[in-house]
């Protein structure tokens, strides 16, 4: 039976990887700021046979409050050996271009909080030598865009902190997975046209739970985005400058 703290629990893609879970007879620590969301999904994944479920309320971008969270997590848990980092938001890039205080929140969101929560949580997995830390980011982070530069700067700079903690981790046995979705058909994006690039909260939840199962180091979610940030890295810049993407 795993332990699995979920950050960001009442997101689509968290939810769905939760059922996953559940169906598994896991036990699991939720996390995120609505307490009514937070208390359906509860019902929710006892009823689909999770072992036991608790959940906590938190604005996680009160830094302060992620340890008394923490400590709380390996309290109901008795212990902790899988953890999924599993929200951010999709800041407007004008008003962002426009105002700092914007940005500043959106790179505050996407990546320092995430860093404020791996910390901990790394120093105690690797002193208990096993354990998965599994993290979404996005394939925004591979190029930096005119649409979207400053969520992609977040995302790019979460990635390579992985990627360095990946590193720092092995000898401990402790995998840290980067997920990488592309678009995905959730609350953040309903206002934008969907097309046949875009999957379900529940396509990329199976993609996460097999790659925690299998130990990976980094996933696209679906599987050709790998192939389509390829391309794009291999675009030069020269060229890639010029393009309005």
């Amino acid at each position: 039976m795993r332990k699995i703290l979920i950050i960001g629990a009442t997101s689509a893609i968290a939810q769905e990887t939760a059922k996953l879970f559940a169906q598994q007879h896991h036990a699991l620590f939720l996390v995120g700021r609505d307490v009514d969301k937070l208390e359906a999904i509860t019902a929710d994944l006892k009823v689909r046979g999770a072992h036991q479920v608790a959940y906590y309320t938190l604005d996680l971008n009160e830094f302060q409050q992620h340890q008394p969270m923490l400590e709380q997590a390996y309290k109901s848990l008795e212990g902790l050996d899988t953890v999924l980092i599993a929200y951010g938001t999709l800041d407007d890039q004008k008003a962002c271009e426009q105002d700092f205080a914007k940005a500043e929140q959106a790179l505050r969101t996407n990546f320092l909080s995430v860093v404020s929560l791996l910390t901990p949580i790394a120093n105690r997995l690797e002193k208990q030598h096993y354990g998965c830390i599994a993290v979404i980011s996005s394939v925004a982070g591979d190029r930096g865009r005119q649409s979207n530069y400053v969520y992609a700067a977040a995302k790019g700079g979460l990635s390579l902190f992985l990627q360095g903690l990946r590193n720092r981790l092995h000898s401990a046995n402790v995998c840290v997975l980067t997920i990488k979705p592309g678009f995905v058909d959730t609350p953040m994006t309903a206002n934008f046209k969907k097309g046949a690039l875009w999957a379900q909260p529940e396509t990329v939840a199976r993609g996460i739970y097999r790659a925690i199962k299998l130990r990976r180091n980094v996933i696209y979610l679906p599987w050709f985005w790998r192939l389509i940030m390829m391309v794009i890295r291999l675009i030069p810049e020269p060229l890639f400058k010029r393009m309005k993407l």
